[in-house]
This record gives structure tokens, C-alpha cells and sequence, in this order.
């Protein structure tokens, strides 16, 4: 039975941000607000809460997992990234925007796209789960909380709390985040727009 922490979407109260992260680290899988909707996530070098969260979305690695990072400095150790795409994400982040970059060694291989050795990463701006990530130290292997029978993202902390109640460890209940995805923007070979979400690509010229 999932736990439900109520926390505060601007002020994330530390005491319960300390036992998501317990949660987190004992290898359970939270859903948590973010700046674009809720999402799914685990432990980096979690294999079996991994497999958890592609059950859940009925998904496989060819759909790109993110990791969810505090700043650029550590998306920096995630990802490889040149001084031209460093001024762009500069300009971008935090935001609702997930970027494909080539990953670097410290990224587990079972987390990345089979073929293309891609990862998903972003930078959220949203308090809870910054509170989360710099509690953590390290990045959130996420995805997109879209049930697979469903059209669009879920929204409602005691619906997703009814429906998840025995897939999931927590719902972190943030308040309403909205159901317009990610902006996603291939960074491997160029720039190029993946999906239009809610953020702006104006900043890459796109």
C-alpha cells in the first residue's frame, strides 16, 4: 500500500522529503510533482524498481527514461555535452524541457536507449522536486506518469493515489501540475523537436 505525503508545493517540508528519499534509497518507486506533470521515479542504479516503473507504463527502453537533475553541473556528469549545447541548456533550464544526449559511463547501460546509448535528461523547475533531488545527491530516474490506457497524463494526487495504490512506494501529493508534457529536443546530432510540450523552443531557434 502506497504511503501519501501532502507537501507543501513551495516551501517542501524537510521531514518528509528526508523519508521520500528513505523510500527512495530502500528501492521504492514515488510519484512526484514536477514543473510540467507528475512523474515516476526511482533510484539511479535501481534495476528492479527500473523494471518497475516501464511495467507500470507498459513501456521498454526504446521510449527514453530521463534522469531528473539538480542542475547542469550534474546533468553535465550524465551527459556529454559541448560548449554550444552548454550556453543553450543555460538558457533553458530549469524548465519544462527534456533534452537527448549521448550518455556518459556514469549512466547505468541497462537505463539507455538499446541502440542509440541516448538518455532523456532535465532539469525541473519545481520545488518539490528540487528538494528531492538535493536530498538524494543524485539524479531521478523518471518518466512521465501516462498510464497506458490513459489519453493524457494523470493530474490528481487521489486519483493517481486510488489507482497506483499497490504499484508504487509514495505519491508525493504537490498540488495540481498540469497535464502538458516535456518539450523534448534531440541534442545528438543538432537540434531537433521531438515534441512541442510546454516549453518554449524560441531559445534554440526552433
Amino acid at each position: 500500500m502506497a504511503q501519501f505525503f501532502a507537501v507543501h508545493p513551495d516551501n517542501p517540508q524537510e521531514r518528509l522529503i528526508k523519508q521520500a528519499v528513505e523510500i527512495i534509497n530502500q528501492g521504492g518507486v514515488v510519484v512526484y510533482p514536477t514543473d510540467s506533470c507528475y512523474a515516476l521515479g526511482c533510484k539511479l542504479g535501481d534495476k528492479a524498481a527500473m523494471e518497475r516503473i516501464l511495467s507500470i507504463r507498459k513501456i521498454d527502453l526504446k521510449h527514453h527514461l530521463t534522469l531528473m537533475c539538480a542542475d547542469l553541473s550534474e546533468l553535465g556528469t550524465y551527459a556529454k555535452i559541448d560548449n554550444v549545447q552548454f550556453r543553450q541548456l543555460k538558457a533553458a533550464t530549469p524548465g519544462p524541457y527534456t533534452f537527448i544526449l549521448q550518455a556518459t559511463k556514469e549512466v547505468p547501460a541497462r537505463t539507455l536507449h538499446p541502440k542509440r546509448k541516448t538518455i532523456g535528461l532535465r532539469i525541473p523547475d519545481n520545488a518539490i522536486a528540487q528538494a528531492l533531488l538535493g536530498e538524494l545527491g543524485e539524479p531521478l530516474l523518471s518518466c512521465t506518469l501516462m498510464l497506458p490506457e490513459d489519453g493524457e497524463p494523470l493530474t490528481d494526487p487521489y486519483e493517481i493515489r486510488e489507482r497506483l495504490e499497490h504499484a508504487v512506494d509514495l505519491v508525493i501529493d504537490g498540488g495540481w501540475c498540469g497535464t502538458d508534457p516535456t518539450t523534448v529536443i534531440d541534442m545528438t546530432d543538432g537540434t531537433e523537436l521531438v515534441r512541442q510540450g510546454c516549453g518554449d523552443t524560441a531559445v534554440f531557434g526552433l
